[in-house]
């Protein structure tokens, strides 16, 4: 992508290296704006990616993560927008090289402040991804910040994405049904 130089961790490279990784194969979830490739990875800062160094296409391996994670992003505005339209898409794919980290106590002996994991504090995150980026790895099982589920942040340039991405079915978002089942929930 931009090919910038970034010195990393050597006791993080270490703990990767050491870290045992999968072939994951299975189904994603996604949600995009409307009429937007489901497929086309994110080249904006995130959790997992950080800014202009490479491109992470951001899925979930549960249909409600995915759906959370948006829905969250949407809580944040002042009023809930009223004209913005969404697809849900499951997505089959087929990795090589992914770490999976199951929970938030297997982040931390690698820098990550479980207590925080929910903020937009990115440092150590970033870091992470970076690292497994530089060793090769083709993305990062992790724990979602918004839901209960795991998150699988794809390295979309480690892998030939048209054989080992395809997209399945896609769907619109009622977002009034997500809002009115996400208020029962956390109202009890």
């Amino acid at each position: 992508m931009s090919g910038l130089s970034r010195q990393h961790d050597r006791e993080l490279l270490d703990a990767l290296e050491l870290h045992p990784f999968e072939a994951f194969s299975g189904e994603l979830w996604r949600v995009t704006g409307k009429g937007r490739d489901a497929l086309r990875p994110s080249t904006a800062g995130g959790r997992w990616s950080p800014p202009g160094e490479f491109e992470v296409l951001y899925t979930s391996l549960a249909r409600a993560g995915a759906l959370a994670e948006i829905g969250y992003r949407l809580t944040l505005e002042p009023v809930w927008p009223s004209r913005i339209e969404h697809e849900l898409h499951r997505i089959a794919a087929r990795t090589n090289t992914t770490l999976r980290f199951a929970d938030l106590n297997s982040l931390s002996p690698l820098g990550v402040n479980v207590s925080r994991y929910t903020s937009f504090e990115y440092s150590a995150t970033q870091a992470i991804a970076a690292a497994a980026h530089f060793l090769d790895f083709d993305g990062l099982i992790v724990p979602s910040a918004r839901s209960a589920e795991l998150n699988l942040a794809i390295f979309t340039e480690k892998l030939d994405v048209a054989e080992r991405l395809k997209v399945e079915a896609s769907e619109p978002v009622d977002w009034s049904a997500w809002r009115s089942q996400h208020r029962r929930r956390t109202a009890v």
